[in-house]
């Protein structure tokens, strides 16, 4: 079976490392715009312009592939599921009129208004036509100067803006908000939710979902849970597949409102869900609330699930891909996870780096592929590599990640910081990502709810 993967992040290493475990025979052709030092194995590895469609058809036209699988979500916002599935190739991803699940925040909202589906905020949508009055006096008068703001589109994880947290006053909220309405004339304006976020990352065939382990992301870029947002410096899971502060009746509220997301998506479009629905949820004192949806894996949280996913992922997909999600068991190892994104020491703000510091070395040890540690390539270049060391070359983005598995989510941790210290060179990570502090921290916030 020949297999096109388009994409060359750490989500997609993800990807590839499952694939590999699979019982098929697999032929794999990589199409990314840089090559990941992880996927070099590919029976053949294309350099270009992922968001290029047609570039994607060139691509899927001469390796004539029986299976796809889009791995990021810009591709997949522009329409890279509808050009290959032209071509009769079985394709693992959403159309470009299903994937506004993610590329449009206002056609979500009103989703999720208009089929009646619990988990909405309080939201309203603004375009250059609503005066700044209009938009003040919402922010202000309506939310109690409690809101969020979201770009309209997909801005890489970094397109969301909290008051209090990132916009100090209304006025600094207004500026952000007319900024959106500048760049796509629409802007999402809601109510902020308070209480601890979780990622429900669900397999979906277009009538039925499979659930993956619950993980939590931590977005800010520092220690404690501050600096600017990223892209995710960290992600954990637990052995039990929830968190320590998620029940397993939390679990079951974001499970029915995925549910019934992908039955209102058959409503409105017409069209079955093939792909991967990531749900970002948030427990409230009124019970679990949606934040958004992402039409694809998360990165980090690929990193976590996929490393313990048991069931043999090219089924999954093929299952998917025939609507017959329900005929099969999607199992997990009951294991905990943690993930590290290491980065430069610029990240994600500061000024850009010389090149000769952007070269790292990573050490190799037996640990870094093993059933406790897993490393994953993102955004870097391979230099050099022999049998003791990687040199690599980031960029002014992630470089690489180390997910630690254990029983525990305490020794997952410890073999994830572990593995960092194989790595030499002018980089930045997080320490704290599920540390007993910060679990605290989000159960003693569901505990004052009382």
């Amino acid at each position: 079976m020949k297999i096109l993967l388009i994409g060359n992040g750490a989500r997609e290493h993800a990807i590839y490392k499952a694939l590999l475990r699979s019982k098929h025979n697999l032929e794999i052709v990589v199409f990314g715009k840089a090559k990941n030092p992880g996927m070099l194995s590919a029976s053949s590895y294309e350099l270009g312009n992922i968001e290029d469609l047609d570039q994607i058809k060139l691509i899927a036209e001469k390796h004539s592939p029986d299976l796809a699988i889009v791995g990021p979500d810009n591709p997949i916002g522009l329409g890279a599921a509808d050009v290959l599935k032209s071509l009769n190739i079985k394709t693992f991803a959403p159309s470009k009129s299903l994937a506004r699940l993610e590329s449009s925040k206002s056609f979500t909202r009103d989703l999720l208004a208009k089929y009646n589906i619990e988990g909405n905020p309080k939201f309203k949508v603004f375009t250059a036509e609503n005066s700044d009055e209009e938009i003040l006096s919402y922010m202000k008068n309506d939310l109690d100067e409690e809101y969020v703001i979201k770009f309209d589109g997909l801005f890489g994880g970094k397109g969301v803006k909290l008051s209090k947290e990132h916009l100090e006053t209304l006025q600094d909220g207004l500026s952000f908000a007319k900024e959106c309405i500048a760049e796509i004339d629409k802007v999402v304006i809601e109510e902020k939710f308070i209480g601890p976020e979780f990622s429900l990352i669900c397999f979906a065939d277009g009538k039925t979902i499979a659930p993956t382990p619950i993980v939590q992301d931590h977005k800010r870029a520092f220690n404690g849970d501050v600096g600017p947002n990223t892209g995710g410096m960290g992600t954990y899971s637990d052995a039990n597949h929830l968190l320590p502060f998620v029940t397993e009746e939390d679990r079951q509220q974001a499970i029915v409102i995925t549910e019934k997301v992908q039955e209102a998506l058959k409503h409105e479009t017409g069209e079955d869900y093939c792909g991967v629905m990531y749900g970002g949820f948030i427990k409230t004192k009124n019970g679990v609330r949606l934040i958004e949806f992402n039409a694809r894996f998360g990165d980090p949280e690929a990193m976590n699930i996929l490393p313990l996913l048991t069931t043999d992922f090219v089924d999954i997909v093929l299952a998917c891909i025939n609507q017959k999600l329900d005929s099969i068991q999607v199992e997990f190892q009951q294991k905990a996870t943690v993930c590290l994104y290491i980065v430069p020491e610029s990240y994600p703000d500061g000024p850009q780096m010389p090149d000769q510091d952007l070269v790292i070395k990573v050490e190799k040890t037996k640990t870094l592929e093993s059933d406790q540690l897993q490393l994953f390539f993102s955004s870097v270049d391979l230099v050099l590599e022999n049998d003791i060391e990687y040199v690599l070359k980031m960029s002014s983005s992630r470089a690489l990640a180390f997910t630690g598995i254990a029983d525990t989510i305490e020794q997952a941790r410890k073999n994830a910081l572990e593995a960092t210290k194989c790595i030499s060179g002018k980089v930045n990570f997080r320490t704290d990502i599920g540390s007993e502090f910060l679990i605290q921290k989000r159960i003693d916030l569901i505990n004052s709810f009382q």
